[in-house]
Formats: structure tokens, sequence, C-alpha cells
């Protein structure tokens, strides 16, 4: 049984190495099917495909949930095998309120809370949850795999930007409340409705439904415009740092070792 549970945990284990066997075609028919169940989920929002095809919709939901319970449960059950969750209780419960757990845990629930819970609007905002199985996916690619490790590495850099982007937008979405309340009373009618113009000028997406019309404004408007556009350059330097660290690791890490060998290229001549 042992042997058994532990084949199913290497089984069920995402490794992007591996170009064959059963656990590649598994892991590639669960990518499938979260991405159909995705896209179902999309396409039963547009009432003409819903009306035509409700039968078709809820079968594949029946199939879906199916599949990522099957999953879901023989997860809790090898997981044991992974040194981080060895303890047969204790580790289950780690695994089980961990993230991946979670997300396994959200994709099946909406499902089974529909037949407790009679609100249609509140039962199609849970289904939604099933698209954060989408995230599970990103285990499955390189390219995916490589972002969440410069995001990792860059986390620290990134917050402290999001950080002063949220201080510039709040310290300009008042001075332009106290400048433009004034002359506009209704349009600026608090420093949280100024926000909305705030980040529509830094982002320089310009909707136009808020704009200043006094002199000074004008002016307030421009400069933040201007930094706006300094201060959301700040993450996308940030990133293209990490990726450019990531692919040089990577080519360094190839250069060194001998791929026939295992050894360093200067320590073994061909």
């Amino acid at each position: 049984m042992t042997s058994f549970r532990k084949r199913v945990h290497n089984i069920l284990e995402i490794s992007i190495r591996r170009k064959s066997g059963i656990s590649f075609v598994i892991n590639l028919f669960l990518t499938v099917v979260i991405f159909l169940n995705t896209l179902s989920i999309i396409l039963h929002t547009v009432p003409s495909i819903r009306e035509k095809y409700e039968r078709f919709f809820h079968e594949f939901e029946v199939f879906s949930v199916t599949v990522f319970a099957i999953e879901y449960l023989l997860r809790i059950w090898s997981c044991v095998e992974n040194d981080k969750y060895k303890h047969p209780l204790r580790g289950r419960l780690k695994f089980i309120f961990s993230v991946w757990g979670l997300i396994d845990l959200l994709a099946i629930l909406p499902f089974f809370a529909s037949y407790f819970i009679k609100d249609l609007g509140f039962i199609r905002i849970l289904r939604l949850l099933r698209m954060l199985r989408l995230f599970r996916v990103s285990k499955y690619f390189h390219a995916l795999i490589v972002i969440q490790r410069v995001v990792k590495d860059k986390q620290e850099e990134l917050v402290l930007s999001m950080v002063f982007i949220l201080f510039t937008l709040i310290i300009s979405s008042s001075l332009v409340y106290y400048v433009e309340h004034p002359a506009q009373p209704e349009a600026f009618s608090s420093i949280p409705e100024a926000m909305w113009w705030g980040v529509n000028n830094m982002t320089t997406a310009g909707y136009g439904d808020l704009k200043p019309i006094t002199p000074l404004g004008k002016v307030l408007g421009g400069i933040i415009a201007i930094l706006g556009v300094s201060f959301f350059a700040l993450p996308t330097g940030i990133l293209a740092s990490g990726f450019a660290e990531q692919i040089r690791e990577q080519g360094e890490r190839r250069k060194i070792k001998c791929p026939h060998c295992g050894k360093d290229f200067h320590e073994h001549k061909h």
C-alpha cells in the first residue's frame, strides 16, 4: 500500500522535466480540464449560449468537479509521501490548509454548496472561485515558474514600489480635492472620489469623467500624470532586472555542468 501511495504521489507531482509517461499524460489531462472549465465558466455568462447549451454546461461541470474531487482526495491521501506532510494527521491537515490545498478545495466547494444555497447569484460568484485552478497550471510551464521565481526574489522591491505609488496616489488625490472641491463640489465631493481621478491620471487611462478645471488643478494634474508614468515604470524595471538575472543564472548553470558526466567543464576535458 505504501509503495502504491508513493507511486500515486509521484504521478500527481508536477515536473516540467517529464515529457512522457503516465504522470505527463495525467497532468496534461488535468491542465486541459482546467482550461476547458474556465472557458465553460466564461461562456456560461453569454445568455444565448447558456440557454442553448445549459444541459451541456451542467454535465461538463459534473464531470470537472468529479475529476477535481478525485484528484483532491488522492493528493490528500498521498501527500504524506512528501517530507513536508509526512505526519499521517498533522501532515494532511497542513496540506489541506496550504495554498494549493485551498485552491483545490475551492475548485469543488461551489458545486456542493449549490445543493444547500438557493441564491443563484451567490452560487455564480462561488463558481468563479474555480478559476483559481488556473494558478495551479503555472506549475506545469517553465516560463510561468520563472515568473514566480522573479516575483518571489523581487517581492520586497515590488512591495516598496507599490507602497510608494499608493502614497503618491493618496497625496495627489488629497491635493486635487482641496483645489477642485470649491469649483466642482459634486465631481470632487471627497478624497475617495478624487482617488478615482488620481488612478486614471497616474495610469494615463484618462476616462474623462473627472478632470480639473481650475488653473492650479490643471498644473497639478499635469505634474501628477508625468510622475505617474515614472512611478509605474518602477515595477516594470524591477521585474525586467529580475528576468535578466534568472536567464543569466540559467545560462551559467547550463555552462558549468557537463550534461554527460555532471562535472564542471574546467575539471574534465573531453
